[in-house]
């Protein structure tokens, strides 16, 4: 994948645009308009502007297991296990922190909250269900922007472990594993 200019305007970089440009990291950059309807989450507003597949877009959750902040990366298709995040970091209860402290802890907002260039480094989980694809996306640090990236770049810059902690439709198409395009589910 190489990086291609955008024909949008110009993009400001976020946090998380300035820590993937300083590791080097071979990214896309997806600005979209975040504008959605009330009933639609921010993670599916994402995969409806830029017609992706929602099983290969990931939202970024920030939970508190065992009262600590901890963030989980989970397909837009699926929903956080909680029970799940606790297991796969060693805690026994986990709960979706205070949007607030989200907000505090990350330095981003919600609907733009990236799993990069964070405020403060938290733990972090990236659903296993990443690796199965030659690149994800996840929010670039704002909303109307997602980055495309492989995922063992994410879990590396995010020193993440990989579980199972999504649950709902997610088995990824086999040409979509093997690198195939990331637009469109079938």
């Amino acid at each position: 994948m190489r990086r291609v200019p955008s024909t949008l305007p110009a993009v400001a970089a976020t946090p998380a645009v300035r820590a993937l440009e300083k590791a080097r990291v071979v990214h896309t950059l997806h600005p979209y308009d975040p504008e959605h309807p009330a009933d639609q989450g921010h993670g599916e507003a994402a995969v409806a502007a830029l017609g992706a597949d929602p099983r290969q877009v990931f939202k970024t959750l920030v939970a508190r297991v065992d009262g600590a902040l901890t963030v989980a990366v989970v397909p837009v298709a699926g929903s956080l296990d909680l029970k799940a995040l606790a297991v796969a970091t060693g805690g026994r209860k986990a709960a979706m922190a205070d949007p607030a402290d989200a907000e505090r802890a990350t330095g981003y907002v919600l609907g733009g909250i990236s799993p990069l260039g964070q405020r403060k480094a938290l733990p972090t989980v990236v659903d296993e269900t990443a690796l199965s694809f030659a690149t994800v996306m996840v929010s670039a640090g704002r909303r109307g922007l997602q980055v495309e990236l492989a995922p063992t770049e994410l879990v590396r810059l995010t020193r993440a472990r990989t579980a199972a902690i999504a649950k709902g439709p997610l088995a990824p198409h086999h040409s979509q594993a093997r690198g195939g395009p990331l637009r469109g589910a079938d």
